[in-house]
């Protein structure tokens, strides 16, 4: 399979993860919109909302959630956007959510590893 997210899955391709289990992963966008863009993806490769089995998804969900409330504890966000695109607009053809966070008062985009470090500190 020529997928970009398979790839990342299984470490042909690097990522910045910042959480994995036996069902998601979820890592830092290489071109972030904002500081702390992230995509949680399936491992399982499904192309798109109406593959993706009940049981993912809620699981989807709830990293989802973890990962909100680690952006707003490490990153201080103001609020989040959360994207799912389907059809033409999808472009990596393998379910993903974007998270992408908000900031008030604007910031400069900072290096994706910079901000990898500070999701990560204990």
């Amino acid at each position: 399979m020529n997928c970009i997210f398979c790839k990342i899955i299984t470490g042909e391709i690097p990522s910045y993860t910042i959480y994995e289990d036996e069902f998601v992963k979820v890592f830092l966008d290489i071109n972030p919109d904002s500081n702390g863009h992230m995509l949680i993806i399936p491992k399982k490769h499904v192309l798109d909302i109406t593959e993706i089995e009940n049981e993912i998804w809620n699981h989807l969900l709830d990293v989802t959630k973890n990962m909100k409330s680690l952006l707003e504890e490490k990153l201080k966000i103001d609020g989040l956007t959360l994207i799912q695109n389907n059809g033409v607009i999808q472009e990596v053809k393998h379910f993903h959510l974007h998270l992408k966070p908000y900031y008030k008062e604007g910031q400069d985009l900072l290096p994706v590893e910079e901000i990898y470090n500070k999701l990560k500190e204990l």
